[in-house]
């Protein structure tokens, strides 16, 4: 395939998966617009005038940063999960793995379609976090390439688990057991120093501790983790999972009947 050939495949893909979530907006969109205005009325309203400041700021605007990246992961990833799978499950996907498509043009088109939904997600509900409290950015370069990457990895976490997935009941399973667990421990709610230093060391080995830090860095200018570490983790994650995927698709994994 030349070049032109190649992003006229790529943007097919990209289009299928934007209509898709777009199609059912009310399902992919709306929940976390909802989701989020609960979370910003209980514990920024509610709950968060009885707690104070936290790092030097109210706490609705401490915790605003880490409700949009929850909603970015949880957006991104799944998109992806759910919309390949499906391809997966109907034997869609064989037809994209025997054309002439390149396999890095069909993880790249169904990665930007999570893209697009955890964008399109976090200019939501950062719309919503405004009629509640006042955000000024920081660094914008940083918020910017915050959301790229951990979009990014969510989705090609997804995509991992689409392939290995055997039911529809499975690719529920991680988002259940482990991303929300991680969501909640890592530091959206509350600041580290908040934590004994045994409990402290703990979070670290939280990825989502570098996710949820160096966007509330990007907003508001605060962190418990160094950036430079935070982005290094971040850019080595996706790179390892970029790869991965692409080993299995490589490979026709558990995607060949």
């Amino acid at each position: 395939m030349n070049s032109t050939e190649k992003y006229n495949a790529y943007m097919t893909i990209v289009r299928k998966e934007v209509r898709r979530y777009m199609r059912i907006w009310t399902q992919t969109l709306l929940p976390s617009a909802i989701t989020m205005s609960l979370y910003f009325i209980i514990f920024g309203s509610l709950i968060g005038s009885r707690i104070g400041e936290m790092g030097g700021f109210t706490y609705m605007q401490f915790v605003v940063p880490g409700l949009i990246m929850m909603a970015i992961v949880t957006n991104s990833y799944a998109n992806v999960v759910s919309s390949f799978y499906g391809a997966k499950f109907n034997h869609s996907v064989e037809e994209l793995l025997v054309s002439p498509t390149p396999n890095y043009i069909v993880l790249l088109g169904y990665v930007t379609g999570g893209v697009t939904r955890g964008l399109l997600v976090a200019i939501v509900v950062t719309l919503v976090s405004l009629f509640f409290t006042h955000l000024h950015i920081h660094n914008i370069w940083v918020v910017i390439a915050i959301v790229l990457l951990t979009s990014t990895l969510f989705s090609l976490a997804g995509f991992i688990n689409a392939v290995y997935a055997n039911s529809f009941d499975d690719i529920s399973i991680v988002p259940t057991f482990v991303l929300t667990p991680l969501t909640y421990l890592g530091g959206v709610f509350y600041s580290m120093d908040l934590l004994p230093d045994f409990w402290a060391a703990v979070s670290r080995l939280n990825p989502l501790v570098y996710v949820v830090n160096a966007f509330r860095y990007g907003v508001l200018g605060v962190s418990d983790v160094s950036q430079g570490f935070a982005f290094g983790m971040l850019a080595l994650f996706t790179g390892v999972a970029f790869f991965y995927c692409m080993h299995l698709l490589n490979t026709g994994k558990r995607l060949r009947q």
